[in-house]
């Protein structure tokens, strides 16, 4: 197996946090870059279902953890943003004559929360690293495509960079202070996991793809 990408090397150092550099395990390998660039349809298209299920997501955490009122102010707030970026890509597609259609997920999330506990509070721990390591990815592929992008599109994913970078701080600060005990091992735990998605053979393209096969 070639080794993986690091996050040292790619062209978006300047454009991400440090915080969120250390957080992920390696950078998006570059044949999915190419992968994105030469599906730009797929890409909107997908960017689209990623930020309606992230505004899915927070609003399924404020209705089940209703006792934890840090995690609902922050979920609230996440929440409006994606589905205002929901509204963006669907604003952006539609000018392009990009046609939103339903199109299947990557295997990447699920891939993720398929480890998550089972019993409280372990259970919500997990699923917010997970949510830290989905939107600091998110993040880091907005940085590496910006380079290679039209004027709109690339001053586009520059404020989402912002955003994106901004949850994934909240997911992991949530995450550390809801926590009983150290989460640094569950946090390693899953950026292996996350590097094996992000670099493993993929069929079909997606936001959250792997390398093509």
């Amino acid at each position: 197996m070639p080794p993986m990408p690091t996050l040292e090397t790619t062209d978006c150092r300047d454009l991400l946090p440090a915080e969120l550099l250390a957080f992920l395990p390696c950078a998006t390998p570059e044949a999915w870059v190419d992968w994105a660039l030469a599906n730009p349809e797929l890409l909107l298209i997908d960017h689209a279902q990623c930020e309606k299920k992230a505004a899915s997501t927070a609003m399924s955490l404020l209705y089940r953890y209703v006792d934890q009122p840090l995690l609902l102010t922050k979920m609230s707030q996440l929440a409006r943003e994606e589905l205002l970026h929901f509204e963006q890509v669907v604003k952006l597609m539609e000018a392009r004559g990009i046609v939103y259609r339903h199109i299947s997920a990557s295997r990447y999330a699920e891939g993720l929360r398929r480890h998550v506990r089972g019993e409280e509070p372990e259970r919500l721990v997990d699923i917010l690293i997970v949510g830290a390591l989905i939107e600091a990815r998110s993040c880091e592929r907005f940085a590496r495509l910006i380079p290679h992008l039209d004027d709109e599109l690339a001053k586009f994913y520059r404020s989402l960079v912002k955003s994106e970078g901004r949850h994934f701080e909240d997911y992991l600060m949530l995450a550390r202070r809801l926590a009983t005990a150290p989460i640094d091992a569950r946090i390693a735990f899953f950026s292996d996991r996350e590097a094996e998605l992000v670099t493993m053979p993929d069929t079909a393209f997606r936001f959250h793809s792997g390398v093509p096969a």
